[in-house]
């Protein structure tokens, strides 16, 4: 492993540059407000979410009341919150405060790292497969509906979110889709994080009938390709447990792990 790949030099590159990013610009209908060490985005897509550097330095009842009025703050406009923790996040109860203030884990996903510039090499694909970069809300659609195939489950936010996302920055977001003919086989986007070195990779959901097969490893290949043209010099992924072992031939690194704490409004 290089120096430039050394997990803790990389987190620490996280912490300080990803911890605390917010939108830039706001997409319209999003607002960013601060609460202590928190930031709360709301609009974004659905709902709120919550992000911070470090709360490890509030005793235990403030760090209750400050979890409580996350929630409280989405529970008055009727909307579901994310607190994004990540794995090496103290104290090491928070995730049990979490829990008591109603707050439900969900999957555990793999915080991977790696260098863009020997990952921006040209596609590999399979015959009858092609690349395309999209921003049109027909796009959009076709995507939400090949990630509705994916995970059984409404991704109708994805259409609204990334629109408001290309019309506030459009060069801030490049969107990708795979296409077999007509039909979308998997899609990722990579946002451009302003005033870091990072790029992160979003997406990536491919259907079923066409996972392995290198359309993934493509999609990687050329966002890192238009990643390494924003000047940026690493790659960053929220990778699923199907998605870590590939990133992590390629060369990128596990440097901790990120879980969504959702809390939900109780049902009418």
């Amino acid at each position: 492993m290089t120096p430039e790949l050394d997990p803790v030099a990389l987190l620490r590159a996280y912490d300080e540059q990803l911890r605390s990013e917010t939108p830039d610009p706001l997409p319209e209908g999003t607002t960013v407000d601060h609460d202590g060490p928190v930031i709360r985005i709301s609009g974004l897509d659905r709902g709120g979410f919550v992000t911070y550097r470090d709360v490890s330095h509030l005793p235990g009842p403030e760090l209750d009341a400050l979890i409580a009025r996350q929630r409280d703050f989405y529970a008055a406009r009727g909307q579901e919150v994310e607190w994004k923790l990540r794995g090496h996040d103290l104290p090491a109860d928070l995730p049990d405060r979490l829990v008591a203030a109603g707050f439900v884990p969900e999957e555990l996903e793999a915080v991977v790292i790696g260098l863009a510039e020997p990952l921006a090499k040209p596609p590999v694909l399979p015959d009858g497969v092609t690349l395309r970069e999209v921003t049109e809300r027909a796009d959009l659609e076709r995507i939400a509906a090949m990630e509705e195939a994916v995970w059984h489950a409404d991704r109708s936010h994805l259409v609204y979110g990334l629109a408001r996302e290309i019309a506030a920055d459009p060069e801030g977001i490049t969107i990708v889709v795979a296409e077999a003919g007509d039909l979308v086989v998997s899609a990722g986007w990579v946002r451009y994080e302003k005033g870091t070195e990072f790029a992160g990779l979003w997406g990536g959901s491919t259907l079923e009938q066409w996972r392995g097969k290198g359309i993934y490893k493509a999609l990687v290949a050329h966002r890192a390709i238009r990643a390494v043209a924003r000047g940026k010099r690493y790659l960053q992924v929220d990778a699923s447990p199907d998605s870590r072992p590939i990133l992590e031939r390629l060369g990128m690194v596990v440097v901790t792990t990120t879980t969504p704490y959702i809390w939900s409004p109780p049902a009418a």
